[in-house]
C-alpha cells in the first residue's frame, strides 16, 4: 500500500469550502487554510472567511485514490509539475496551521522571491518558529514557501523579533 501524502487539488472558482466539505464526507483528510477578511459593500462591512490559497484544497490520500477524490462536484484536477503530482510536506501544513491559529495577519504571494536569511522568531505568538526572512517593500517578512502550488505565505514581523541563525 502506498503511503498517505498531501496532494494539491485545484477546484472551480470559489468552491473550496464545498469541495472540502464533500471530501470530508467521503472520509478523506482535508486541509483548507482559511483567513478572515473585512469586505466593504456600499451599505455595510462584513467579516468573511476566504481560502488562503484561491482555488486550492490539500487532500491527504494515496496516489491510487486520487481519481476517487476527483469525483466530488467542484473538483477540477490535481496539480502537476513536470509530470508529477504536486505534494506538500506535513511540516509545511503544520506551519501554515500554526500561523493561522495565532490569528496574525498573513499575505500570500506567487511571485518569485529571492532566498532570504534563515531566522528564528524570538517573541510573539510565533516564538520559536524557524524559517526564512525576506525584505519586500521596506518590510521584513517571515516566509513559508509552499512549492507544490508556487505560493508563499508571508507574515510581517519586525526585525527586532528575529534572530539570524545558521
Amino acid at each position: 500500500m502506498s503511503e498517505l501524502q498531501w496532494f494539491v487539488m485545484y477546484t472551480t472558482s470559489r468552491a473550496e469550502k464545498k469541495v472540502a466539505q464533500r471530501l470530508r464526507e467521503k472520509g478523506l483528510d482535508v486541509f483548507l487554510p482559511m483567513v478572515e477578511e473585512l469586505r466593504q459593500w456600499s451599505d455595510r462591512k462584513k467579516k468573511v472567511q476566504k481560502a488562503l490559497f484561491n482555488g486550492y484544497v490539500f487532500v491527504k490520500t494515496t496516489k491510487a485514490n486520487l481519481w476517487e477524490a476527483l469525483q466530488v462536484p467542484g473538483a477540477v484536477k490535481f496539480v502537476h509539475f513536470a509530470g508529477e503530482h504536486a505534494t506538500v510536506r506535513q511540516t509545511e501544513i503544520d506551519t501554515i496551521q500554526r500561523i493561522l491559529e495565532t490569528g496574525v495577519a498573513v499575505e500570500t504571494d506567487n511571485s518569485e522571491i529571492e532566498k532570504g536569511e534563515v531566522v528564528k522568531i524570538l517573541g510573539g505568538p510565533l516564538q520559536g518558529m524557524e524559517g526564512e526572512c525576506v525584505n519586500k517593500g521596506n518590510k521584513d517578512y517571515f516566509i513559508i514557501r509552499v512549492p507544490g502550488i508556487h505560493q508563499n505565505v508571508m507574515v510581517n514581523i519586525p526585525r527586532k523579533y528575529l534572530e539570524v541563525i545558521g
